[in-house]
């Protein structure tokens, strides 16, 4: 059975090209979220496997809504996404529970690296 996966990033060009990587490679794709708060309401929805999740987003940022869904389920698997610059706020997320991060402009094979380790 493919993992489900929910894609969280305020940039719908973002969320297009992880999509495309994904379902390319057999993962199934169960929601997307353009900021935290649908994040959060979409993994209630959807209980997926795991969600790439962007660090900077209006609303709610990346490190909050990952907080906020680690209070929901402690086990949940989130790969941060960001852009080059974000050291502070990558080690903010691992320290709140992220499993790995990726850096953008993705690379499609550090994408599936970073999503097949992850889910074991």
């Amino acid at each position: 059975m493919a993992h489900k996966i929910l894609i969280v990033d305020d940039a719908a060009f973002m969320r297009m090209m992880i999509k495309d990587i994904l379902t390319k490679n057999g993962y199934e794709v169960v929601g997307e979220a353009a900021d935290g708060v649908q994040a959060i309401e979409k993994y209630k929805e959807t209980s997926p496997d795991l969600i790439t999740m962007d660090i900077t987003m209006p609303e709610m940022d990346g490190i909050t809504a990952l907080k906020e869904i680690k209070k929901i389920n402690p086990t949940a698997k989130i790969i941060m996404c960001s852009a080059m610059g974000q050291q502070a706020m990558v080690i903010d997320a691992i320290q709140a529970g992220a499993k790995d991060f990726i850096v953008k402009p993705f690379q499609a094979d550090r994408v599936l690296e970073a999503i097949s380790k992850t889910l074991g």
